[in-house]
């Protein structure tokens, strides 16, 4: 079974300014980086879609999305809503999402670390891709991750 932590690490002001913005302006304009997409989730209760820019990752055929801040605001909306939408330019993908448990989680967050974790190792509390899988189940319940399916036309 999946545990809800309190585990959130927010976002600085610069950050946003500086990272999170010009990020999500380039994927909004159809330029993704290193695969990234924007996330569109309506608020649990104000019914607005609210974006971020995220990097979904493709693994085993399947398609995830990870927390690497822990319990933020859209993984509350997400867990509220069970879908969204993954924008890039004008193409948005409307899917489903199912959160996964903490036992399923070491390999896709292996795998997470694997291709971003230059991007967002330091919220992983030093484990990496190359860390003993022992270190990956203890950071689990710390990280949300979903899997995500598109919904058929």
């Amino acid at each position: 079974m999946t545990r809800h932590t309190a585990y959130y690490v927010k976002s600085g002001r610069m950050e946003t300014a500086l990272v999170h913005r010009p990020i999500a302006w380039l994927v909004r304009r159809g330029i993704t980086l290193n695969g990234k997409s924007e996330l569109a989730v309506r608020g649990r209760t104000s019914g607005e879609w609210r974006t971020v820019p995220v990097n979904p990752l493709p693994l085993g055929g399947h398609r995830y999305l990870v927390a690497p801040r822990g319990t933020t605001q859209w993984v509350r909306n997400l867990r509220a809503a069970g879908g969204g939408e993954l924008r890039v330019g004008r193409r948005a993908e409307p899917f489903t999402a199912v959160e996964i448990t903490d036992e399923e989680k070491p390999a896709v967050l292996h795998a997470y670390l694997d291709r971003w974790g230059r991007e967002v190792g330091r919220f992983f509390d030093g484990v990496g891709a190359g860390s003993p899988p022992e270190e990956l189940r203890r950071i689990a319940p710390r990280h949300p991750v979903f899997r995500i399916a598109p919904v058929p036309a």
